[in-house]
């Protein structure tokens, strides 16, 4: 098998906010420093919907890579590019195409959503029906074994499984396969191709997952093979041939916890968002006006902090001991809301100095930003660029 590697990607639709933060980028700035990560702003697929506003894209982007970088996503411990500077991901996109059945596109949960939410646009287009095989593409063509989404993006990763799966079926085929992944088998040597061979038969023969599991393991701690003999003895194990493209897993992160100031989700679209690297002042405003619970009228009415915004907030910034004074302190009109509010605000505008800090270099050097986009692309390309080869081998296309 390939090496552990993780991909994800955000759309540039606008200046990213706090929900952004929590729901995403925290988790990114921990992977990072787990797995090999790559992290690409999705332009393209920002284009399926957003075709008519291509400024609004560009600028977007630059302003999105400062905040991830404002958020602690570090060049140094991950690769951050723009997809549409790689191109190998549309040719992939392109020759995935050739064997993926309409239907399937057609079945995704969310295009039907799409279509009705957005439904104030025209997308009749294929750049919008396809734009799940782009997402496949975008995971498979760097061979990436996690993709970390929550629990409605599953469908997408599941359908990226299935391509990879039928890719290999057509194309995982090479001349001679079974005589050299016998011959692969006794380059493990006399004890664990025995072993080999026994778990398997016990895979295959029974449907037992934990032989897979257990031959896995063997193969990854076998030094003595190529890459080739090992992707050989995979598909031998599985009972087709070698693993072209990767059939990735789920990285499952929580649901994002962050509201808007009004309680509802925090979406631009509602007017309830603290956007990152946002002006002391306007946050502090923000966060002052927020809605609190309608029972306190006056200073001295008791409240129910279950029924008001800003104890969602105190849940996400703020510790046990502030929380009982919360709830001791609201529910008998000890506090007032502003007093209640005070935590909330403090820890917030700690939160995005530290991140207007990380993010001035850039703000004052925009080429800095630049440097690492194009560092970013050229390592991302490399790895592109080999899976590519394989692909075209694989369907008859390598012409030298």
């Amino acid at each position: 098998m390939y090496a552990e590697r993780v991909l994800s990607g955000m759309r540039p639709t606008g200046r990213l906010h706090l929900g952004h933060y929590h729901g995403v980028l925290k988790n990114w700035a921990r992977l990072q420093y787990e797995y090999p990560c790559l992290f690409f702003v999705a332009d393209w697929h920002a284009l399926t919907t957003a075709y008519d506003q291509p400024d609004v894209i560009s600028q977007a982007t630059w302003e999105m890579l400062i905040d991830w970088l404002a958020a602690g996503i570090d060049p140094n411990q991950a690769t951050l590019f723009i997809q549409s500077r790689v191109l190998e991901h549309a040719e992939l996109h392109l020759l995935l195409s050739m064997i993926t059945p309409l239907g399937w596109l057609e079945r995704v949960p969310t295009y039907k959503d799409q279509l009705e939410k957005l439904s104030h646009k025209d997308l009749t287009t294929y750049g919008f029906l396809g734009y799940p095989l782009l997402q496949a593409a975008d995971i498979l063509i760097y061979r990436a074994n996690l993709v970390p989404v929550g629990e409605d993006q599953i469908p997408h990763v599941e359908f990226t499984r299935e391509v990879a799966r039928r890719f290999n079926h057509f194309y995982g085929r090479e001349p001679n396969f079974e005589e050299n992944a016998k011959e692969a088998v006794k380059k493990l040597g006399s004890k664990r191709a025995r072993l080999y061979l026994e778990l398997r038969t016990r895979f295959q023969q029974e449907g037992d997952t934990e032989a897979l599991a257990q031959a896995r393991a063997l193969l990854e701690e076998a030094q003595s093979l190529s890459l080739g003999d090992r992707e050989r003895l995979y598909g031998y194990l599985e009972g087709y041939s070698k693993h072209i493209l990767v059939e990735p897993q789920v990285l499952l992160t929580e649901a994002s916890r962050m509201p808007g100031l009004d309680g509802q989700k925090m979406s631009k679209s509602y007017g309830n968002t603290i956007y990152l690297r946002e002006d002391p002042e306007s946050i502090t405003r923000k966060v002052r006006t927020m809605q609190t619970d309608p029972a306190r009228v006056r200073r001295t009415d008791p409240g129910d902090p279950a029924r008001c915004p800003v104890w969602q907030f105190h849940k996400i910034y703020t510790d046990a001991e502030v929380h009982q004074w919360v709830q001791e302190g609201c529910r008998s009109a000890k506090i007032g809301c502003l007093e209640c509010k005070q935590p909330v605000l403090e820890a917030i505008l700690e939160e995005q100095a530290e991140m207007r800090e990380r993010a001035q270099p850039y703000v004052e050097n925009p080429g800095l930003v630049r440097n690492v986009v194009a560092d970013g692309c050229e390592q991302a390309r490399k790895l592109a660029q080999a899976t590519l080869r394989d692909v075209r081998e694989a369907m008859g296309l390598d012409y030298t």
